[in-house]
Parts: structure tokens; sequence; C-alpha cells
């Protein structure tokens, strides 16, 4: 180790640096996300064209997941992660173009969406795995709590903020506020060290060619069933949020007239509740048994989502992303927290790479599922008299909007099942005393350097 980089930040205070500069940058970029979702709505007026950008997003990062992996295992996980946010600038700056020039379209937009996707392939394992070897375990619950404040935090005021600059800076103007905190992102990553980890027994198990490196990740999940339990986990929890948290903002927008502001409160809301529960998350360090922060967490997020689709307007729509919200940092969290203390460091890139390619497999296609049943099936049925207005108008209302309430009351309902079904399997019940800590077994597996 040199003595440049032993001078750098480094520990819970370098990790603090890079959450900051992160912060900042998902907080542009979550405004950008508003205004381009409100811009595309209304271009469209369809839930089917606004879930296709989730698709041309998710899909490419599904497809390099395996080998982002394998590049975050074999190269310094700093540089994937500047990569991460430069690739992300990229797409940014892309779509600051094409709108300064007046000619964006909302193809322009799949495009750019699959950018992004290939870029955030590397973001989140490289960032998973430099937490396991910048502080000490007993802070990855914390450490990840502050991670999902990234996620949360932003939102609080992203969409007031985005909704009162629109006005006045127009979007060209949010676009290139978003790129300069991708500068300030990747600043902050370039003055930190970031250990790399240590050799391990597993490691050179894992080595070959970059195709046997990215079957590894999944080869140690199916060897591991506690571990696989827990991704299918989300893999099926995933399936029905996705389909739902798809139509939210079609559903508001349809109910509301396309009201951006009633929009922008209940994201605002829902970005509150996660602020919330990240705080706590960070504070409290979740459940000693982390399995039961990630099976609690489903059947509460679950609850939440159902009471997002029932009638009620602006009130039942804050309460549902309220409660929904406030424990995704308790799942989240908690899941990390198991599978950092789980997994040997210098295969983490590969392992959760695979661990998300498999828990966002269903992600490709929730919003078509999502967008086709809105579009065809439930909208259409919901705005008119019919068996299926008749039974459920009581409970999420009729016309605009409510075919699309009921698809999400019912997603909701099977999420709370997803996590009461963890209890009865006992390998994901289980989980943590079935699998040893990876510091148990590194002096046994660690190989001379």
């Amino acid at each position: 180790m040199d003595n440049t980089a032993v001078k750098r930040p480094s520990g819970m205070f370098g990790f603090t640096i890079v959450w900051l500069g992160q912060i900042v940058s998902v907080l542009a970029s979550a405004m950008s996300q508003f205004g381009l979702t409100i811009w595309m709505f209304q271009k469209t007026e369809s839930a089917t064209a606004l879930g296709l950008m989730q698709v041309f997003f998710i899909t490419p990062f599904l497809l390099i997941s395996p080998i982002a992996g394998v590049m975050v295992d074999r190269h310094n996980r700093k540089m994937m992660m500047v990569v991460s946010d430069l690739m992300a600038g990229i797409a940014t700056i892309l779509i600051l173009i094409f709108q300064s020039l007046g000619i964006l379209e909302f193809w322009h937009l799949y495009l750019t969406s699959v950018i992004y996707g290939l870029g955030m392939a590397f973001q989140w394992p490289a960032y998973s795995a430099a937490i396991t070897t910048m502080i000490p375990k007993e802070q990855y619950a914390r450490a990840n709590g502050m991670m999902s404040l990234v996620e949360a935090g932003p939102g609080v005021v992203a969409p007031l903020l985005a909704g009162m600059l629109l006005p006045i800076v127009g979007l060209t103007g949010i676009l290139i506020f978003d790129v300069v905190t991708f500068l300030l992102a990747i600043g902050a990553l370039m003055i930190v060290h970031i250990p790399q980890p240590p050799r391990t027994q597993e490691g050179e198990q894992g080595k070959g060619s970059i195709w046997k490196e990215a079957a590894y990740g999944f080869k140690y999940i199916f060897a591991r069933p506690s571990l696989l339990g827990l991704q299918l986990t989300f893999f099926v929890g995933n399936l029905f949020s996705g389909i739902a948290f798809t139509l939210l903002a079609p559903m508001v927008l349809s109910r509301t007239g396309n009201d951006s502001f009633m929009l922008g409160s209940v994201q605002t809301a829902g970005a509150i509740g996660g602020v919330i529960g990240g705080i706590v998350m960070s504070a409290w360090g979740g459940f000693k048994r982390r399995v039961h922060g990630v099976l609690v967490g489903w059947m509460i997020s679950g609850l939440g989502v159902a009471i997002l689709g029932l009638a009620g307007g602006l009130p039942i729509w804050v309460i549902g992303l309220f409660i929904s919200s406030s424990v995704i940092s308790l799942i989240n969290g908690s899941n990390q927290a198991i599978w950092q203390a789980k997994v040997a460091p210098d295969v983490q890139g590969r392992v959760f790479s695979a661990r998300r390619l498999i828990a966002w497999f269903t992600n490709p296609i929730s919003p078509i599922i999502a967008g086709t049943l809105a579009d065809f099936v439930f909208e259409p049925q919901m705005r008119t008299t019919s068996a299926l207005s008749e039974t459920f108008g009581w409970l999420v209302g009729t016309g605009p909007g409510s075919g699309m309430g009921l698809i999400i009351f019912f997603c909701g309902l099977f999420a709370v099942l997803v996590g009461a079904a963890g209890y009865f399997i006992a390998v994901i019940r289980n989980a943590e005393s079935i699998l040893p800590d990876h510091d148990e077994l590194a002096k046994a597996e660690e190989v001379p350097t």
C-alpha cells in the first residue's frame, strides 16, 4: 500500500464522504426523473409507454450484471464506481443535448435508459463490496441504512424542488444541475481510500475465464439454499411491487387530471417515510436476527402497497406510500447485512451481481404486465358498469385510475403473503444460523499473497 493511499480518508469517515457525494447526485437525478416522468406521460398518456422506460433500463442492467460482477472483483472497486457514475452522466448529457436542441422524443428516453442501466450494473456490487472492506461488520447495517437514505432521502425534496424549478429553469436547467452533481460524486470518490479485499480460498476457486467467473456467482448462491431462499423471496416480492409501483404515477395522474403537484406530494410522503426508516435503521441497526427485518419488512411494505390502491385520494396515497417506504431500509439493510457477513469479500462482486439478477429477474416484465393489464383489462372494466366494477368499486372507486388502483391493491396483498411465507421455510427462517460468517473462516481460507 502506498503512502498516498494511507493519507486519504478511509474507514467510516471515507465512506461518509462518498455517501455525501452520492446523496447530492441522486437528489439531482431524482429531480430529472420526476420532470421526465411528467414529460413522458403528457406526451403519451400511456401507462405502457411509461413502464417501458423501466424495461429499457432494467433489461441491459440484468444482462450485463454477471459480467459487471466479474469486473468489480477483478479490478479496482473505486474505479468501477467511477465508471458507473460516468455512464450515468453520459446518459443525462445526451438527454440534455436533445432537450436543448428541441428535438427530445420519448424514444430518446428509452435509448438513454439503456446506457443508464449498463452503468448502474457496476454501481451496486461495487458499492456493496466496498462497504465490506471499508468498515467493520458491526457497522454494516448502519452503513446500509445510510445508503438507503441515498435512495429515499432526495425524494423528500426532489419532487417539490422539481415542481418549483420546472416553470423557472425548465427541464434543461434541471438536467444541467444533474450533470454538475455527477462530477461532484466522482470527485468524492477520487479523494477517498477504498481497500481491495484480501484473497480467500473461495476467491481462488472462482478464478477462470470471464464466463466461468460470471457463472461462479450463481453457483455460489445455488450451493447455499438459505441464500437462494432469501433471493427468491425478493424475486417474488419484486414482481408484485414492480407491477404496483409501475402504476403508481399513472394512477395518481389519471385520478387527478395530470396534477403534477399531487403526484409530487405523494412521492414526497413516500420519500419522508423512506428517510425516517433510513434514519431509524442507521441509528438502530435493525433486529439482532436480520431475517426478521427482511420478512416482517415485506409484510408491512405489502400492507402499505395495498392501502395505496384504495379509494380516498391524497390522504390514502400518502398513508399507503409512507408505510410501504418506511420499511424499505429495514428490508434491504437487513438483507444486505446478512450477505455482507456471509459472503467472502473477494467474491462479493460476482455473488452480489448474481443475487441482484435473481431478485430483479421479473423487473423487465412487471412493467409490461402492469401496463397491459391496466390499459387493456382493468381500466376499461372499472370505467364502465361491469362485474369487476360492481364487485370492487366500493373498495377502489370507479372511473379513471380505479383499474390501476385495483391492481395495486392485490399486488400489496400478495407481497404480504411473500413475507409471511418465509417463516414457514426453514432455510430462510434460519439462514443466519445455517451459514457461518466469512470472517470465522478467514484464517483457514485466506491465501498468502
